[in-house]
């Protein structure tokens, strides 16, 4: 997916959902970004969790959708 169409389609998807209230629904609207975003989500999710305390110092949800 070419960079122009990622950046329409992570703003599509934050115009349509990211209005929402809870925690849970806001956490699903970042993990859907990233999955549009990223070139390798998984790899992203590990080197966010990654920290001073090792490999799962933060955590990362999925979150639930709206």
């Amino acid at each position: 997916m070419e960079a122009d169409k990622k950046i329409k389609d992570a703003l599509d998807l934050i115009t349509q959902y990211g209005g929402n209230d809870g925690g849970h629904h806001t956490q699903w609207v970042l993990d859907q970004v990233v999955r549009i975003l990223a070139d390798d989500y998984e790899a992203w999710v590990k080197e966010y969790k990654d920290g001073e305390d090792g490999p799962e110092t933060y955590g990362w949800e999925e979150g639930i959708a709206p």
